[in-house]
């Protein structure tokens, strides 16, 4: 059969006017990227096409990407290069970054990596060595360590943990349902649910953060059973947001969730006792309104993190970016956690 006139083809829909940023710009937008280019640095601002690296970068955070540009896995929503790096990795990164992120003057770095199933640690080691260099070149940067699943080996999960970070964070990303189908094949759910409580047990002091894509075609039910499942894991902060197709060789968005949807997701995870939730079309995992509530909570004199049961806790929010219509399905239990 011959195919349809392209007048006939089923256009995308497109994107709605709560999708639109500006251009990325200015001072210290261009500073950060020129500096990062000449340490020859990568960030997943870039890499992954995120729409908020203006205003991030702008307001003074960053998300530097470790051990290179090429992961290992495949996830059917990432634009991240997918290959196989065969071990090479730069032993000099930990001190360039620590030296950019010196010379930039950041208050709040996020390290996230490329999966490297081909290293025995799964750069674990590279991550926990860079968290040290920024220890002893800037003694008052918050950090947060946005790391894979390290195929579940625990004592690499202890490795970066014991480094010190300020927010140890790794990503469910989809539903249950939609894990096999848009994340790689060696990405398991709960696997990614372990590694959390994991995290948790090992350092209760710090806080532990994941997020959630929604518009894959999940249902809203089961979006609340994945945050009561990060809620039951330990995590005390939860990011919610839109997926946007990097390319058409990408998963298709299936839909665009609406404003009214993210706020009721919010309220939901609210209800489960997370510290703090951002929920909203344009917040990615690395957003800053959740860094903002990292650096107002351990600015205070105790820099423990406070109970996810302390009213008071959730007074900030990601503004006029949220909101609903979805039904409570109870949480299943999570007991081999």
């Amino acid at each position: 059969m011959a195919p349809p006139p392209e007048a006939e083809r089923q256009k995308p829909a497109p994107k709605p006017s709560w999708l639109r940023v500006r251009a990325p710009g200015g001072e210290r937008y261009t500073k950060l990227k020129e500096t990062l280019r000449k340490l020859d640095l990568y960030t997943v601002c870039e890499e992954a096409r995120c729409p908020n690296v203006g205003e991030c970068w702008a307001s003074g955070t960053a998300t530097i990407m470790l051990l290179g540009h090429t992961c290992t896995r495949g996830c059917r929503f990432c634009a991240v290069t997918t290959g196989n790096p065969r071990g090479a990795f730069d032993p000099r990164e930990p001190e360039h970054v620590a030296r950019a992120i010196a010379e930039l003057g950041l208050n709040y770095v996020v390290l996230t990596m490329v999966d490297r199933d081909d290293l025995l640690d799964g750069g674990a080691g590279q991550v926990a060595r860079t968290v040290a260099a920024l220890r002893e070149r800037c003694p008052g940067l918050l950090v947060e360590t946005l790391v894979g699943d390290f195929r579940g080996r625990l004592a690499d999960v202890h490795s970066v943990l014991d480094s010190a970070p300020d927010v140890f964070a790794h990503n469910i990303e989809v539903v249950r349902r939609l894990t096999p189908t848009i994340r790689d094949a060696r990405c398991r759910y709960d696997v990614s649910l372990a590694v959390l409580a994991a995290a948790k047990r090992r350092a209760p002091e710090r806080f532990v953060k994941s997020s959630i894509m929604v518009g894959l075609g999940e249902e809203p039910g089961e979006v609340l059973e994945t945050l009561a499942d990060l809620r039951a894991a330990g995590v005390d902060i939860v990011t919610l947001g839109q997926y946007l197709r990097p390319t058409p060789k990408h998963a298709e968005v299936a839909r665009y969730v609406t404003p009214a949807e993210f706020e009721e997701y919010e309220r939901e995870a609210r209800a489960l006792g997370f510290a703090f939730v951002a929920s909203g079309a344009l917040v990615r995992s690395s957003y800053h309104a959740a860094e903002g509530f990292v650096a107002a909570r351990l600015g205070e004199p105790s820099r423990t993190p406070p109970s996810p049961k302390e009213p008071g806790l959730l007074e900030l929010r990601a503004s006029d970016l949220i909101s609903p219509a979805a039904l409570v399905r109870r949480h299943r239990d999570s007991s081999g956690i």
